[in-house]
Formats: structure tokens, sequence, C-alpha cells
């Protein structure tokens, strides 16, 4: 990997990192306005809304600019996000804004990888790049936690520029202004990401037509043999771990007693687990191969219900890890097979923009069935156990499914495994 890689890596931890440190910023905001605590899932909800909406757009504009002039623009919506936070704008709705530029930058961010890299380093560029997520969501969690800490924000709060009102009163006001320069040195490294020579695609300016291409990509994905797979199983994964992050947290505080502080510390145990399985899968497992692990699934599922068992503190974090490591496992190849379709199919930015549209839709049902459970007096075990339970019978589907296509399209998948197979280092072994 060269400079350029790095460059690319780099932006996308800051920018990730900020994502969760406002997470938390934004939960202190709603607390601080004495919000319902079933609110809390929804900033989520309110964040993945614009992936839906605007899928069919955003893969045009990544695939009509320069990937690293889309991620700097994107950067700076989500900085407009959290200045409207700090003027006093509902947090939920800065927090969608927030989301805006959030959905804009990922086309942008998976795709320049499939332009800038060749594919047979796809799997590891998707290791490197899941690992660096998970290393921002557990110190982005941390950074959060920390800029709301009572020494931290007292410090904060009493630095003041001579002769300007800020306006920042809060240790929650406080954490966000941080946040936002750390957004803004993401932005810095947007600035330098290479060109990547790739012929920019001129789409068709009208709405209307840009929505009917878009159906013909998600149309073209879902058709594919291989690619309809990998798309089932990225849905079904980020649906299912948007959801599993909520419950964690309620999890902690009724079997372990844990605050909030210490349930965000949890979640991240459970980042540790993906980022150990995002690089064994790296190492061990093939672009041909990545279907070889939907069996994952079907255990990860199996190994939530066992939440409902623990009770004690170590046990649990040594749960978090396992679980987090079968998610990393079989994701990573999953999300690196997808993209090698989508590339090939419809485009780098417009792939991607079709895995987020399907991938968010199941976050926003998802966190709407979590938050629905709840609000009707159901126990977090019994959430737990329906939760697990669906995860494990729909990755059964998955695997059901691959199988049917292997048997009664056999011709076609070995055609496009091969095709695979011949893009992938792990193959190219001595005779």
């Amino acid at each position: 990997m060269n400079r350029g890689f790095y460059i690319i890596m780099a932006a996308q931890f800051f920018s990730s990192l900020a994502d969760n440190a406002l997470l938390v910023a934004a939960i202190a905001l709603l607390m601080q306005a004495d919000a319902p605590s079933w609110l809390t899932p929804y900033l989520k909800f309110f964040f993945v809304i614009s992936y839906v909406l605007l899928a069919p757009y955003v893969g045009a504009f990544a695939d009509r600019l320069p990937k690293g002039q889309v991620m700097f623009l994107a950067n700076s919506v989500k900085i407009v996000g959290c200045v409207l936070m700090l003027w006093g704008l509902d947090p939920l709705a800065a927090y969608a804004v927030v989301g805006l530029g959030a959905a804009a930058y990922s086309p942008a961010k998976y795709g320049i990888l499939t332009e800038y890299l060749p594919h047979k380093q796809l799997v590891v560029a998707n290791g490197w790049i899941e690992g660096l997520t998970v290393a921002s969501i557990i110190l982005g969690t941390m950074l959060g936690g920390l800029l709301l800490h009572a020494n931290v924000s007292g410090v904060l709060l009493h630095f003041d520029f001579p002769f300007i009102d800020t306006g920042i009163d809060t240790p929650a006001e406080a954490a966000i202004a941080i946040i936002v320069v750390v957004y803004a040195v993401a932005a810095l490294f947007n600035l330098e990401v290479p060109r990547t020579g790739v012929t920019l695609k001129h789409l068709p300016a009208d709405p209307l037509q840009t929505l009917a291409d878009f159906g013909r990509c998600v149309k073209h994905l879902w058709k594919d043999r291989l690619g309809q797979i990998s798309l089932a199983v990225t849905t079904l994964f980020w649906g299912a771990g948007a959801c599993l992050q909520f419950i964690v947290i309620e999890w902690a505080r009724v079997a372990l007693h844990f605050d909030l502080s210490k349930a965000a510390i949890l979640q991240g145990v459970t980042a540790v687990g993906i980022a150990i399985g995002a690089i064994l899968a790296s190492a061990w497992v093939s672009l041909d191969r990545s279907v070889r692990v939907i069996p994952m699934g079907i255990f990860m599922g199996m190994v939530v219900m066992v939440m409902i068992f623990v009770t004690h503190i170590w046990l649990a974090v040594g749960l978090m890890i396992l679980i987090g490591g079968l998610a990393g496992f079989f994701v990573v190849p999953m999300n690196a097979l997808l993209q090698h379709r989508g590339h090939h199919l419809v485009g780098a930015g417009r792939s991607i923009a079709v895995q987020n549209f399907n991938e968010n839709s199941s976050i926003l049902f998802m966190i709407a069935m979590y938050s629905l459970l709840l609000n009707v007096g159901h126990s977090i075990y019994l959430v737990i156990l329906l939760f697990g339970g669906f995860v494990s019978c729909t990755m059964g589907v998955v695997q059901f499914w691959y199988l049917h296509n292997r048997r009664v399209h056999g011709e076609e998948m070995e055609r496009l495994l091969a095709f695979a197979r011949a893009e992938d280092p792990h193959m190219k072994r001595p005779a």
C-alpha cells in the first residue's frame, strides 16, 4: 500500500472518530433536555434516513466528481450539522444534517478503493478500512465520554475568546465544539486524497432520470447471482448491528447495572472483537471464498442469545468480543465481494449507494421494531431472544439461497467465482 492509501485511511479515521464522538454528545444533549429514553435510538434513525432517501443521488454525485472532493464537501456538511446543534436546533434534526453528510461521504469512501487499488487488494483494503472504522468507534466513544467528563468539560468551558460570546455553556456543547475540530482535520486529509485518473461519469441532470438509473442499478445487483447473496448478507448485518448497539446499552443497564458511560465502553469491547475478526478475515479469506463465511452469521445469532444468561462483567466482556469477532470475520469478505461485483456491474459510487440504501433501510426497520418492542413493555431478555433468533434464521435463509444458486445456476456461479479467483492474490500459489 502506498502513501495515497494511508491518506484515504487517515481521512476515514478522523471522520468516523468524530461521528462516534458526536453520537455520545448528541445523547448528552437529549438527556440535558430531559427527553424520554425511548427517543435515544431515534438518533440513529434520523442519522441514516438520508442514506435511504438520497441513495439514488449520492452515488451519482460520488461518480460525477473526484472522490477526494466529494469527501471534503461531505465533511463540510457534517460540520454544518454540528454548528446547528450549537445554535440550539433540535438534536434529532441537527443529527439528521450530519447524516446527510455521512450519506454523501460513504459512496466516495468505499468507491475510491475500487478505483485506486487493484481488485486483488480489495479484501486487504477492506480489512484496513473496517479495522480503522472499529478503532474509530472505540476511540470516538471514549473521546465523547472524555469530553463530557466534569474535569475536561470544566476546562473547556472556562476557555473563552476575547470579546466573543461563543454561546457554549454546557459540557455537551463544549464537546461538540471540539468534535468540529476533528471533522476539520478529516477535511484537511480529504484535500490530499490522490486523483485516481478514472473517467468521471456524466450522469443525467434530471432527478427522475437519476432515480430511474438508480432503480436499474438496484435491479442489476439483486439479479446478479453472487451480488444478491453478498447484498443480502450486508443488508441483514448492518440492520442487526445498529440494533445490537442499543440492545447492549439496555442489557448492560438491566443485567450488569451499568450506567451509560460504562455501557458505551462495553460497546467498545464489541468493536475490539470486530477488529480482530476483520484482521483474520483479511488474512485468511479469499475473494472467491467469501460466501463460505455465511455460517458465521448463523452462529453469531445463536451466541447473541447467550447474553440472557450473563450477569458477570468478565463473562460479558468475553461474550462481546466473541460476538464482535464473528461479525467482523464474515462482514469484511462479504463487503469486498459486493464491491467487486458492484464495481463491474454499475460502477463504484453507485454500487456503494445501492448497498447503503439496502443496509440503511434495514437499520430503519430494525431500530423501529426494537423501540416498538420496548415501548409495549417487553423485557430486554425477550428482545435479545427474538433478535438472536431473527439473525440466525435470516442468515440461514441466505445460506439456503446461495446453495440453491449453486445447484440451479451452477455454471453461472462458477464463472463468477472464477472471475473473482483470477483477481485474488490468495489464490496465486506455486503449482
